[in-house]
C-alpha cells in the first residue's frame, strides 16, 4: 500500500511540475532560432528605454499582455530602445572561445621556439617564420578582442516579444 501511494505521490509531482507556466521575454532577429535570445522570470535584464536616456539594469519579476514587469519598474516592451546582451547571446561565448585559441596558439608557438632555441644553443634565437605566424596569431586575437555581440536594438526586423506559456 505504501509503494502505490509513493508510486501516485511521485508520479502526480511529476505531472504537476510539467504543467508549470513558463512566461518569458523573447528578443527575436528574423526567423532564425539560433538567433533568438530568452529571459525568463528572475534573471537580470539591461535595457535602454525611450523614457531614459541611458541603461537601467533590473531583475524581471513577471509578464502581462503588453507589460514586463521588473523590480523596481514596469515597463512596456514597445518602450524598449535596446537591449545589452552580452552576457547572455551565446554566441558571444564561441567568439572568446576562438579569440583564445587564437592568442593562445600565439603564445604558445613563440614560446616553445624560445624553449627550443635556449635548450639547444644556449640564446634566445627566434626563427623569422616563426617569429611572423606567431606575429600574425597574436595580432588577429587582439584584433578580434572587441568583436562581440553587444546590443539588441528594437528597430527593423528586430522584434521584443512577450511569450505567456500559462495552462489556466
Amino acid at each position: 500500500m505504501k509503494r502505490i501511494l509513493f508510486l501516485f505521490f511521485f508520479f502526480s509531482i511529476g505531472f504537476h511540475a510539467l504543467a508549470q507556466s513558463n512566461d518569458f521575454l523573447l528578443l527575436k532577429r528574423g526567423a532564425n532560432p539560433k538567433t533568438q535570445i530568452r529571459y525568463y522570470v528572475g534573471e537580470e535584464i539591461t535595457y535602454k528605454s525611450s523614457k531614459l536616456g541611458f541603461y537601467v539594469t533590473d531583475v524581471i519579476t513577471g509578464f502581462e499582455d503588453d507589460f514586463i514587469y521588473l523590480r523596481e519598474n514596469i515597463i512596456s516592451p514597445e518602450d524598449i530602445l535596446e537591449i545589452d546582451i552580452r552576457k547572455k547571446d551565446r554566441r558571444n561565448g564561441r567568439l572568446t572561445a576562438l579569440n583564445s585559441i587564437v592568442l593562445g596558439a600565439g603564445v604558445i608557438l613563440i614560446s616553445v621556439e624560445v624553449i627550443n632555441s635556449l635548450y639547444q644553443t644556449g640564446s634566445v634565437d627566434v626563427d623569422d617564420g616563426v617569429g611572423l605566424t606567431s606575429a600574425i596569431l597574436i595580432g588577429t586575437g587582439l584584433a578580434m578582442l572587441p568583436l562581440r555581440y553587444k546590443t539588441f536594438k528594437h528597430k527593423g526586423n528586430n522584434r521584443i516579444q512577450i511569450v505567456l506559456m500559462r495552462m489556466d
